[in-house]
């Protein structure tokens, strides 16, 4: 029986793997994917990582080239800035309702001591930390923000979106006045919230969204990535 229950936790870990790789740029837009290097890279049977790439290819991550196999999908400003359209719209509702919740006193202890948390982990990373570390730190932000809404749909419906949006940020953010102005957001976003205010929450939320997928279109399609 041993198989039937080691399988899918190696499976797991194999597509996290993969996953990462993919998100952090560690396998870059257009590099060629050949499962046998990835299996030995890995320590694992070629069939955890052919299930892996199967699944990543259908979350079009990886595209098919024909003879060639599969290869790391290229990033579609376009359609990166479709994904900020729709997280905008999600970012100031999610907002709306954590602010809504603490007005009415239902914003739980441990949600909004959660989000005070997430935003001073986030706010405290250095120039020296790897970009894709403040990239995930500024998603940990925004999922908190869900959190403090109360509604879960928001979070089941961003995750699929989160790597497209997340390697994106990681191929074109630089250290700079615009990470700043990032964080400065969140602190507008979070003390909305914790005041009760969730005109203000939306607001900020939403624009924050919307002037960050104009940045990283913009930057995209300059790069040629």
């Amino acid at each position: 029986m041993n198989p039937v229950v080691t399988a899918p936790i190696l499976f797991d870990v194999v597509y996290r793997r993969l996953m990462d790789a993919i998100i952090d740029c560690t396998l870059l837009p257009g590099q060629r994917i050949v499962q046998l290097e990835l299996a030995t890279r890995l320590g694992v049977s070629r069939a955890p990582v052919s299930h892996a790439l199967q699944v990543l290819k259908h979350q079009g991550l990886l595209q098919d080239t024909g003879k060639k196999g599969l290869e790391v999908a290229s990033i579609d400003p376009g359609r990166v800035r479709d994904f900020y359209q729709v997280r905008a719209t999600l970012d100031g509702f999610a907002a709306r309702m954590a602010g809504e919740r603490a007005a009415a006193g239902q914003l739980a202890k441990q949600d909004a001591d959660h989000l005070r948390r997430v935003f001073a982990a986030g706010l405290n990373l250095g120039d020296e930390t790897a970009m894709s570390r403040r990239v995930q730190a500024d998603i940990d932000f925004h999922r908190a923000v869900y959190r403090a809404s109360g509604n879960g749909a928001i979070a089941e419906v961003m995750d699929p979106l989160w790597p497209h949006i997340q390697r994106a940020m990681v191929l074109v953010l630089e250290a700079n006045k615009l990470r700043k102005q990032a964080w400065r957001d969140h602190r507008l976003i979070m003390t909305s919230i914790l005041a009760g205010d969730p005109t203000l929450a939306d607001k900020t939320a939403f624009s924050h969204a919307v002037n960050a997928g104009n940045d990283t279109e913009a930057r995209l399609r300059k790069s040629g990535v």
